[in-house]
């Protein structure tokens, strides 16, 4: 008994090559638009043509890609579907005793090789190239890069609170610093400096400093020019820029969310530590996206209309940008803390959800 029949693989090339063929047509169109925005720092800056196009565009086309994803397949199964069932083909299919479950087969398996190449940019391929393209656009284009920070509060270990009054990431150096250690909620040691510098590996060097130990009512205080000292701390625990959670693969992701919380940094300047639980939840929940939209957009251009396929791609459009406007509000109430990152991200899937399975029981038959 063959897997796939002649019909499944009909199918299936037809939704992989509607989305290709979306993916080519709307990004070169974004390509353009971002030229014509672009081009003028690119020639006020010098930015070399051999840095433009390999350097930016051929990341920034995966990028955006992936992050579209969800359109791209709700266009596609809209257009292809709507098509098929305008020249009465589904009709014919459903006709001949195939039911539209049976008829979803196809349409799933693409939507699952489509999900797994999307996890797989998303999680592994596209963040190395991310910091290319970033690294080209923050030296040409617009540099959103942090160098530096102030007001630095964070746990670099169980009971032992670091503070830092200001950080500069150019020469490595921060200014008034103090290192508590607390047991029991009393303060048995304090460190202060007036400079501090980092070296490498978790490698600080201290500068005009002065240690304060307390045993009971006895305090023992010494002091010195310099002093070496290691601290579970880097840089870029504080300086962080809204860019840093694209250049993570997931693996890498998860373990600076779990260090910063351990650290209890909730937020940095304006970045939130949220805004990475958000990416890190988004990268799974677009998995299970491609599946909810591939239904509603089968489901819901299956049946020929009057209006023919105008309508079901109007409709279909519709319902694709209310899904990322959704996806853009209730991340918003993640970051605000108004609801957890993981629930915020997975609302809009529950959602469609529901809508799917209303849209599949009204399909035809």
């Amino acid at each position: 008994m063959k897997i796939l029949s002649i019909l499944d693989r009909y199918i299936i090339k037809k939704f992989l090559g509607t989305y290709i063929f979306s993916i080519i047509l709307i990004i070169s169109i974004a390509v353009v638009f971002d030229i014509n925005e672009k081009l003028d720092k690119f020639l006020d800056k010098k930015a070399p043509l051999t840095a433009i196009i390999f350097d930016y565009y051929v990341n920034f086309v995966p990028y955006y890609t992936n992050l579209f994803s969800a359109l791209f397949v709700f266009i596609a199964v809209i257009f292809f579907t709507s098509k098929l069932a305008d020249n009465s083909e589904i009709i014919a299919m459903l006709s001949n005793g195939m039911s539209f479950k049976r008829l979803m087969k196809p349409y799933m398996i693409s939507a699952g090789i489509i999900a797994v190449f999307s996890f797989v940019l998303s999680s592994f391929i596209i963040p190395p190239a991310n910091v290319t393209r970033i690294k080209f656009q923050n030296k040409y284009v617009r540099d959103k890069s942090v160098e530096y920070a102030s007001g630095i509060q964070l746990q670099v270990d169980k009971g032992v609170i670091l503070y830092i009054e200001r950080f500069d990431n150019k020469t490595k150096e921060g200014y008034n610093l103090s290192l508590d250690k607390i047991e029991d909620k009393e303060l048995k040691s304090r460190l202060t400096a007036q400079r501090i510098k980092y070296d490498s590996a978790y490698h600080w060097e201290l500068y005009n400093y002065k240690i304060r130990e307390l045993q009971g009512m006895r305090e023992v205080i010494s002091n010195g020019d310099k002093i070496d000292t290691t601290l579970n701390v880097v840089p870029s625990d504080f300086l962080i820029s809204v860019n840093d959670f694209e250049q993570m693969t997931t693996p890498v992701l998860y373990k600076y969310i779990q260090r910063q919380r351990d650290k209890g940094i909730a937020t940095v300047g304006d970045v939130s530590i949220t805004q990475f639980e958000i990416e890190f939840h988004k990268r799974f929940a677009s998995v299970f996206s491609a599946f909810i939209l591939t239904i509603i957009g089968a489901s819901l251009s299956a049946r020929k209309v009057k209006g023919g396929m105008g309508l079901n791609i109007g409709i279909g459009l519709g319902l694709s940008v209310s899904y990322i406007m959704f996806q853009t509000v209730s991340s918003s109430f993640a970051v605000s803390g108004t609801m957890p990152a993981w629930l915020a991200v997975w609302i809009p899937n529950l959602v469609f959800m529901a809508i799917a399975a209303y849209l599949y029981s009204r399909a035809p038959n």
